[in-house]
Protein backbone atom coordinates (compact mmCIF):
# COMPACT_ATOMS: atom_id res chain seq x y z
CA UNK A 1 0.00 0.00 0.00
CA UNK A 2 1.64 3.54 -0.66
CA UNK A 3 0.43 6.83 1.43
CA UNK A 4 -0.34 10.05 -0.62
CA UNK A 5 -0.60 13.07 1.01
CA UNK A 6 -0.33 15.12 -2.38
CA UNK A 7 -3.31 15.74 -4.87
CA UNK A 8 -0.77 16.10 -7.66
CA UNK A 9 0.39 12.68 -6.88
CA UNK A 10 -3.21 11.03 -6.29
CA UNK A 11 -4.20 12.57 -9.88
CA UNK A 12 -1.06 10.92 -10.92
CA UNK A 13 -1.99 7.40 -9.51
CA UNK A 14 -5.49 8.11 -11.20
CA UNK A 15 -4.16 8.70 -14.57
CA UNK A 16 -1.98 5.70 -14.84
CA UNK A 17 -4.48 3.29 -13.70
CA UNK A 18 -7.31 4.77 -16.10
CA UNK A 19 -4.23 4.10 -18.97
CA UNK A 20 -3.95 0.37 -17.72
CA UNK A 21 -7.75 0.32 -17.79
CA UNK A 22 -7.58 -0.21 -14.52
CA UNK A 23 -11.26 0.47 -12.65
CA UNK A 24 -11.32 2.50 -9.26
CA UNK A 25 -13.12 1.74 -5.93
CA UNK A 26 -12.94 4.34 -3.86
CA UNK A 27 -13.56 4.46 -0.12
CA UNK A 28 -14.18 8.02 1.68
CA UNK A 29 -13.90 8.59 5.66
CA UNK A 30 -12.80 10.45 7.90
CA UNK A 31 -10.13 7.90 9.74
CA UNK A 32 -9.79 6.34 13.14
CA UNK A 33 -11.10 3.23 11.27
CA UNK A 34 -13.37 0.74 12.20
CA UNK A 35 -14.78 -2.80 10.88
CA UNK A 36 -17.15 -0.79 9.08
CA UNK A 37 -14.72 1.28 7.09
CA UNK A 38 -12.85 -2.12 6.31
CA UNK A 39 -16.20 -3.57 5.16
CA UNK A 40 -16.10 -0.69 2.62
CA UNK A 41 -12.59 -1.33 1.67
CA UNK A 42 -13.23 -5.15 1.59
CA UNK A 43 -15.98 -4.98 -0.99
CA UNK A 44 -14.61 -2.27 -3.09
CA UNK A 45 -11.46 -5.19 -3.26
CA UNK A 46 -13.88 -7.59 -4.32
CA UNK A 47 -15.35 -5.47 -7.19
CA UNK A 48 -12.37 -3.37 -8.78
CA UNK A 49 -8.77 -3.80 -10.17
CA UNK A 50 -8.05 -0.28 -7.26
CA UNK A 51 -8.79 0.40 -4.50
CA UNK A 52 -8.29 4.05 -3.09
CA UNK A 53 -9.32 5.18 0.38
CA UNK A 54 -8.87 8.97 1.65
CA UNK A 55 -8.42 9.85 5.39
CA UNK A 56 -9.65 12.99 5.71
CA UNK A 57 -11.37 15.10 8.41
CA UNK A 58 -12.78 17.86 6.73
CA UNK A 59 -13.83 20.92 8.55
CA UNK A 60 -16.13 22.06 5.98
CA UNK A 61 -18.66 19.79 7.56
CA UNK A 62 -18.06 20.81 11.69
CA UNK A 63 -20.45 23.14 13.21
CA UNK A 64 -18.72 26.57 15.19
CA UNK A 65 -19.90 23.84 18.33
CA UNK A 66 -18.94 20.57 16.87
CA UNK A 67 -16.20 18.28 18.07
CA UNK A 68 -13.53 19.22 14.69
CA UNK A 69 -10.54 19.50 17.42
CA UNK A 70 -11.48 16.32 19.25
CA UNK A 71 -12.89 14.15 16.39
CA UNK A 72 -10.82 10.92 17.41
CA UNK A 73 -7.56 10.39 14.90
CA UNK A 74 -5.03 7.79 14.60
CA UNK A 75 -3.18 8.11 11.31
CA UNK A 76 -0.17 5.08 12.36
CA UNK A 77 -3.24 2.19 13.36
CA UNK A 78 -5.46 3.97 10.31
CA UNK A 79 -2.99 3.16 7.58
CA UNK A 80 -2.15 -0.71 9.32
CA UNK A 81 -5.97 -1.36 8.73
CA UNK A 82 -6.19 -0.10 5.34
CA UNK A 83 -3.36 -1.90 4.46
CA UNK A 84 -4.84 -5.17 5.94
CA UNK A 85 -8.39 -4.89 3.97
CA UNK A 86 -6.59 -4.51 0.45
CA UNK A 87 -6.33 -0.94 -0.12
CA UNK A 88 -3.49 0.06 -2.40
CA UNK A 89 -3.62 4.14 -2.32
CA UNK A 90 -4.48 5.82 0.70
CA UNK A 91 -4.73 9.50 0.30
CA UNK A 92 -4.38 11.47 3.84
CA UNK A 93 -4.51 15.07 3.10
CA UNK A 94 -4.11 18.35 4.85
CA UNK A 95 -6.27 20.45 5.68
CA UNK A 96 -3.91 22.92 3.63
CA UNK A 97 -3.71 20.80 0.67
CA UNK A 98 -7.46 20.49 0.47
CA UNK A 99 -8.47 24.14 0.98
CA UNK A 100 -5.09 26.36 0.18
CA UNK A 101 -7.44 28.85 0.43
CA UNK A 102 -11.37 29.95 1.12
CA UNK A 103 -12.77 28.07 -1.60
CA UNK A 104 -14.56 30.51 -4.38
CA UNK A 105 -17.14 27.90 -4.87
CA UNK A 106 -18.94 25.76 -2.50
CA UNK A 107 -21.74 23.24 -2.95
CA UNK A 108 -25.50 23.54 -1.54
CA UNK A 109 -28.04 20.68 -0.95
CA UNK A 110 -31.64 21.70 -1.52
CA UNK A 111 -33.03 18.60 -0.86
CA UNK A 112 -32.93 15.77 1.59
CA UNK A 113 -31.29 17.93 4.61
CA UNK A 114 -34.49 19.67 6.68
CA UNK A 115 -34.96 16.79 8.16
CA UNK A 116 -33.06 14.12 10.74
CA UNK A 117 -29.37 14.97 11.50
CA UNK A 118 -29.58 18.35 8.84
CA UNK A 119 -32.37 19.74 11.13
CA UNK A 120 -29.54 20.81 14.15
CA UNK A 121 -26.23 20.84 11.35
CA UNK A 122 -27.06 23.62 9.01
CA UNK A 123 -24.29 23.55 6.56
CA UNK A 124 -23.46 20.34 7.39
CA UNK A 125 -24.35 18.40 4.20
CA UNK A 126 -23.39 21.17 1.86
CA UNK A 127 -19.93 20.90 3.46
CA UNK A 128 -19.97 16.93 2.65
CA UNK A 129 -21.26 17.14 -0.83
CA UNK A 130 -18.15 19.53 -1.29
CA UNK A 131 -15.64 17.78 -0.24
CA UNK A 132 -17.30 14.68 -1.62
CA UNK A 133 -17.41 16.28 -4.96
CA UNK A 134 -13.44 17.31 -4.66
CA UNK A 135 -12.78 13.57 -3.71
CA UNK A 136 -14.77 12.47 -6.59
CA UNK A 137 -12.50 14.65 -8.72
CA UNK A 138 -9.53 13.90 -7.75
CA UNK A 139 -9.87 9.73 -7.85
CA UNK A 140 -12.24 9.63 -10.51
CA UNK A 141 -13.73 5.98 -9.34
CA UNK A 142 -16.40 3.89 -11.25
CA UNK A 143 -17.42 2.86 -8.09
CA UNK A 144 -17.87 4.50 -4.12
CA UNK A 145 -18.40 2.90 -1.32
CA UNK A 146 -20.54 4.53 1.40
CA UNK A 147 -21.94 3.36 4.86
CA UNK A 148 -25.51 3.06 5.16
CA UNK A 149 -25.24 3.89 8.92
CA UNK A 150 -25.02 7.28 7.69
CA UNK A 151 -27.98 7.05 5.63
CA UNK A 152 -28.95 10.66 4.96
CA UNK A 153 -25.33 11.33 3.99
CA UNK A 154 -25.79 8.51 1.69
CA UNK A 155 -29.10 9.99 0.55
CA UNK A 156 -27.44 13.14 0.08
CA UNK A 157 -24.13 11.32 -2.56
CA UNK A 158 -27.45 9.72 -4.33
CA UNK A 159 -28.74 12.93 -5.00
CA UNK A 160 -25.51 14.97 -5.45
CA UNK A 161 -24.24 12.27 -8.57
CA UNK A 162 -28.04 11.92 -9.76
CA UNK A 163 -28.01 15.76 -9.68
CA UNK A 164 -24.90 16.65 -11.78
CA UNK A 165 -24.87 13.76 -13.46
CA UNK A 166 -21.00 12.28 -11.89
CA UNK A 167 -20.12 9.29 -13.74
CA UNK A 168 -19.78 6.64 -10.76
CA UNK A 169 -21.63 4.14 -9.05
CA UNK A 170 -22.51 4.78 -5.55
CA UNK A 171 -22.85 1.71 -3.56
CA UNK A 172 -24.54 1.72 0.01
CA UNK A 173 -22.67 -1.13 2.54
CA UNK A 174 -24.77 -2.48 5.46
CA UNK A 175 -23.90 -1.18 8.75
CA UNK A 176 -21.74 -3.26 10.54
CA UNK A 177 -22.84 -3.83 14.22
CA UNK A 178 -21.42 -5.22 17.59
CA UNK A 179 -22.89 -8.52 18.75
CA UNK A 180 -25.43 -6.85 20.82
CA UNK A 181 -26.37 -4.72 17.70
CA UNK A 182 -25.04 -1.39 18.68
CA UNK A 183 -23.65 0.13 15.29
CA UNK A 184 -19.75 0.21 14.86
CA UNK A 185 -18.59 4.47 14.89
CA UNK A 186 -15.73 6.15 16.12
CA UNK A 187 -17.90 8.22 18.57
CA UNK A 188 -18.57 5.24 20.51
CA UNK A 189 -15.00 5.62 22.52
CA UNK A 190 -17.08 8.54 24.36
CA UNK A 191 -19.52 6.19 25.64
CA UNK A 192 -19.53 5.71 29.48
CA UNK A 193 -19.68 1.86 30.91
CA UNK A 194 -22.88 2.47 31.67
CA UNK A 195 -24.13 4.43 28.76
CA UNK A 196 -22.49 1.62 26.53
CA UNK A 197 -24.39 -1.06 28.13
CA UNK A 198 -27.81 0.98 27.46
CA UNK A 199 -26.49 1.86 23.83
CA UNK A 200 -27.88 -0.83 22.09
CA UNK A 201 -32.07 -0.36 22.90
CA UNK A 202 -31.24 2.52 19.51
CA UNK A 203 -30.79 -0.34 17.33
CA UNK A 204 -33.62 -2.52 19.53
CA UNK A 205 -36.14 0.50 19.07
CA UNK A 206 -35.91 0.74 15.27
CA UNK A 207 -35.76 -3.55 14.89
CA UNK A 208 -39.31 -3.42 16.79
CA UNK A 209 -40.93 -0.88 14.96
CA UNK A 210 -39.80 -2.53 11.73
CA UNK A 211 -41.30 -6.24 13.08
CA UNK A 212 -44.56 -4.35 13.54
CA UNK A 213 -44.98 -3.14 10.21
CA UNK A 214 -43.73 -6.45 8.82
CA UNK A 215 -46.56 -7.72 10.66
CA UNK A 216 -49.20 -5.60 9.37
CA UNK A 217 -49.47 -2.23 11.41
CA UNK A 218 -49.28 0.83 8.75
CA UNK A 219 -50.19 3.68 10.88
CA UNK A 220 -46.69 5.62 11.11
CA UNK A 221 -47.92 7.95 13.98
CA UNK A 222 -48.50 4.88 16.07
CA UNK A 223 -45.36 2.68 15.42
CA UNK A 224 -43.35 5.96 15.92
CA UNK A 225 -44.60 6.49 19.14
CA UNK A 226 -44.26 3.02 20.70
CA UNK A 227 -40.66 3.12 18.97
CA UNK A 228 -40.26 6.67 21.24
CA UNK A 229 -41.88 4.90 24.25
CA UNK A 230 -39.06 1.63 24.49
CA UNK A 231 -36.05 4.45 23.85
CA UNK A 232 -37.13 6.58 26.91
CA UNK A 233 -37.73 3.35 28.82
CA UNK A 234 -34.69 1.63 28.22
CA UNK A 235 -31.70 3.82 26.68
CA UNK A 236 -30.85 6.05 29.07
CA UNK A 237 -29.85 9.06 26.63
CA UNK A 238 -31.46 12.22 25.39
CA UNK A 239 -33.93 11.59 22.07
CA UNK A 240 -32.83 13.55 19.92
CA UNK A 241 -35.25 12.27 17.12
CA UNK A 242 -37.16 9.57 15.83
CA UNK A 243 -38.70 9.41 13.03
CA UNK A 244 -39.91 7.23 9.72
CA UNK A 245 -39.39 8.66 5.87
CA UNK A 246 -39.73 7.61 2.27
CA UNK A 247 -36.21 6.68 1.14
CA UNK A 248 -33.89 8.20 -0.12
CA UNK A 249 -36.27 10.90 -0.85
CA UNK A 250 -36.67 11.59 3.00
CA UNK A 251 -39.98 12.90 2.82
CA UNK A 252 -42.46 12.63 5.51
CA UNK A 253 -45.20 9.77 4.85
CA UNK A 254 -48.82 8.99 6.65
CA UNK A 255 -48.28 5.34 6.34
CA UNK A 256 -45.80 2.61 5.86
CA UNK A 257 -45.64 1.67 2.11
CA UNK A 258 -43.07 1.42 -0.31
CA UNK A 259 -39.36 2.45 0.67
CA UNK A 260 -39.04 3.84 3.89
CA UNK A 261 -36.14 4.36 6.70
CA UNK A 262 -36.67 4.73 10.00
CA UNK A 263 -34.13 6.53 11.94
CA UNK A 264 -32.78 8.03 15.60
CA UNK A 265 -30.12 9.80 17.64
CA UNK A 266 -29.68 10.35 20.95
CA UNK A 267 -27.37 12.21 23.07
CA UNK A 268 -25.46 10.66 26.09
CA UNK A 269 -23.37 12.98 28.33
CA UNK A 270 -20.24 12.96 25.77
CA UNK A 271 -21.67 10.92 22.66
CA UNK A 272 -24.23 11.68 20.39
CA UNK A 273 -25.14 8.09 18.14
CA UNK A 274 -27.64 7.61 15.31
CA UNK A 275 -28.94 4.71 13.55
CA UNK A 276 -31.14 3.40 11.12
CA UNK A 277 -32.99 0.80 9.48
CA UNK A 278 -34.05 0.64 5.40
CA UNK A 279 -36.14 -1.88 4.34
CA UNK A 280 -39.19 -2.62 1.58
CA UNK A 281 -42.58 -2.47 3.31
CA UNK A 282 -43.27 -6.22 2.73
CA UNK A 283 -46.54 -6.84 0.24
CA UNK A 284 -46.61 -3.01 -0.20
CA UNK A 285 -43.99 -1.81 -2.49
Amino acid sequence: MIIVDSIVKLKEIVRNNKKNGHTIGFVPTMGFLHEGHLTLAKKARKENDTVIMSIFVNPLQFGPNEDFERYPRDPEKDAALAESSGVDYLFMPSVDEMYPEEPAVALTVKKRTNVLCGIKREGHFDGVATVVMKLFHMTEPDNAYFGKKDAQQLAVIYGLVDSLNVPVTIHGVETVREEDGLAKSSRNVYLQPEERERAPALYQSLSRLKESIDSGETRIERVREQAIDYLNLHSGAEIEYLEILAYPELEPIQRATGTIIAAAAVQYKNARLIDNIIFTVKGRA
